[in-house]
This record gives C-alpha cells, structure tokens and sequence, in this order.
C-alpha cells in the first residue's frame, strides 16, 4: 500500500497540468491491486485531506508561483489548470491561499505552498493490534439517525444531541432486539457512521455532512418506524481495545490507517465504521471498545 501511495503522488504531479488526476487513482488502484475505494481512503487518512484537496493545493501553488512570476495572463493560468473560468480559479485560488491572484501577483504573497508529500511505513516498537476478521450475513442497522457534519477533533454536540434526545424506552426497544432472535453481532447500543458525502471512498474535510446511527445490529429487516442502514454480507475487521478513554479509542483509530492496513492484505470496502462500547467505568474515563470496518480481501 505504501507503494501504491507513492506512485498515486507521482501520477497526480504529471496530471496536474491538463491531466485528469480521478483517471490516475483508477489507473494507479488497477496497477497495484487494489481498489479506488481503498486506495482514497488510506491516501486520505495517512495525508490528512482526501486527493482532490491536495491536488487542488498542488495546482494552487504551482499556479501562484506562476502568477508571481507574470508568465501569463490569468484565463490562461486558469485553464492550464483546468479551470474554465478566471471567476472559477479565482475563487479556488483564495480558497487555498486567502488571497486573490491579482493581490499575489503584485505583493508577491503570501501563499500557502502544498509540498509533494511522501510515505514511508516505519516500525517503532508499538504493540501488536488485537484485530480479528469477521465474516456476517448481510446486516441492517437499525435506531435513531440524523445527518451531521463531520468533525476530526473534539465533541460532535450535533452527535451528543441526538444520543441525548433518545429516550430511555427507545433504547430498552433497540436492546431488546439486539438480544432478539434477529440480533446480531455487534451486540449492543452501537454507533454507526456512514460515509461523508463527496467523492467514493475519499475521507471528507470537516463539515462534510454524514449519517449518524444511534442503535443497534439486525440480521433481518428492521421495523418501519426505525432509521435503518444495510450492508451487504461480507468480512469485518474488528479492532479491539482497552484504555483510558477516550485516547485509547483514538490512538486505535489512527493506527488501522498507519499501521494495519499498510502491513495487512485487506481492503477497506464500502459501508459504515461502527463503535462497540464493551465496557466503561462510570466515570467514563476508561473503555473496552471494538471498532468495526467492513473489509474485503486484497487481490493477488
């Protein structure tokens, strides 16, 4: 995967110039055996921004030194970097850089410069992750959605809202069928987060909208009256952890990107991640948790 991300960062350099970078994840995920779906995900969670975040930087900075230089007008500058408008550029420009192009071509800045970024897999020491595959029928979850926007730090209250305005007969009703005949593993008062809107597969920038479940696992059909989320049949890398809370759980999070899926032959595959609470101390400083991704085998 390593590998595979570092060609992708070299495809996308010669694209960004009258390229079409979407054709070289495509072409980059079919060389290396993966999936585009993959491929995004673990570019984005390893960089910090999904692809066409950083290839709009890259342009924008190649684009400014451009400007700064005065080599061309700017509806050429524009359209070199496939944009068909100066208003369009213009707006993408100040986007990344806070600035109009005309401000950058006489102070001469300042501009944000997006630098090529590189990956390299290093071994630190760290303890061994308590992962297990899971293969499930096709599941629905089911209970008390909302759309919410994305945060990478801190509290979600859009997500503290919802868990809060479930009463407490709610969640009696969503245990019982969890116990249920229909029940299914995970077991237990879940949280399920669908993908964020915006390009397949591609971790989205903060304020991307998303769906939120608050419930529980089914092997069957939920009752109408419940929001509901299915996903096909297929495996489920299982993450297991145990700590101070909710750091572990976090640390956990970070390290299925940086350390499993680069050393593992699995591949995320399109459906929700869900948390399992196991256990947590009252005071909710300390957790058991499991978290759930739904994976498919690498080809060989």
């Amino acid at each position: 995967m390593i590998a595979a991300l570092n060609a992708l960062v070299d495809r996308l350099e010669s694209a960004l110039v009258g390229g079409d970078p979407a054709a070289e994840v495509a072409a980059t995920a079919a060389d290396h055996g993966t999936t585009e779906y993959h491929l995004r995900r673990m570019f984005a969670s390893l960089a910090g921004m999904p692809v066409s975040e950083y290839v709009r930087a890259r342009r924008m900075t190649l684009a400014a030194a451009e400007l700064v230089a005065d080599r061309a007008d700017l509806l050429t500058v524009a359209v070199r970097y496939g944009y068909s408008s100066a208003e369009a550029f213009t707006r993408a420009f100040r986007a990344v850089h806070g600035v109009s192009p005309t401000e950058v071509r006489v102070a001469g800045g300042p501009v944000r410069s997006q630098h090529i970024v590189g990956f390299r897999l290093t071994v630190e020491g760290r303890d061994p992750m308590d992962v297990r595959i899971v293969h499930t029928p096709t599941l629905w979850f089911a209970g008390h959605s909302a759309r919410v926007p994305l945060l990478y730090t801190g509290v979600n209250p859009h997500i503290a809202a919802l868990v809060e305005s479930v009463t407490e007969a709610q969640n009696a009703r969503l245990l019982e069928l969890s116990r249920g005949t229909d029940g299914a593993d995970p077991r237990g008062i879940l949280a399920v987060s669908g993908e964020p809107e915006g390009e397949l597969g591609q971790a989205s920038p903060e304020g991307s909208m998303l769906t939120y479940l608050h419930g529980v696992a089914l092997s069957a059909p939920p009752p109408d009256d419940l929001d509901s989320m299915e996903v096909p049949a297929g495996a489920w890398a299982v993450f297991s952890s145990e700590g101070p809370y909710p750091e572990t759980l976090q640390t956990t999070y970070a390290a299925t990107a940086t350390d499993w899926f680069p050393s593992n032959p699995w591949l995320l595959r399109p459906g929700p991640s869900v948390l399992a609470i196991i256990r947590m101390d009252d005071a909710c400083s300390w957790a058991a948790t499991e978290i759930w991704m739904p994976v498919e085998p690498q080809p060989r």
